[in-house]
């Protein structure tokens, strides 16, 4: 699948559920992506700020309020 359809994917799963949080092997797992390939659009969303990575290790919205 390409990046830019991968990244559109990832982003409409948070962004149907607001308030998810998740590890990146439970992202991996719930999108059905390859390690590295998951981590790479993660990363990417997080780059656009539509995404952040927790304290503790999870990845969730940038615009929800949490650790």
């Amino acid at each position: 699948m390409e990046a830019d359809s991968l990244v559109h994917r990832v982003s409409a799963e948070f962004n149907e559920m607001p308030g998810l949080r998740l590890t990146l092997p439970q992202a991996t797992r719930l999108l059905g992506l390859e390690p590295a390939e998951c981590e790479r659009i993660i990363d990417q969303l997080i780059g656009r700020r539509f995404l952040r990575r927790t304290s503790n290790g999870y990845i969730m919205r940038a615009d929800q309020a949490g650790q």
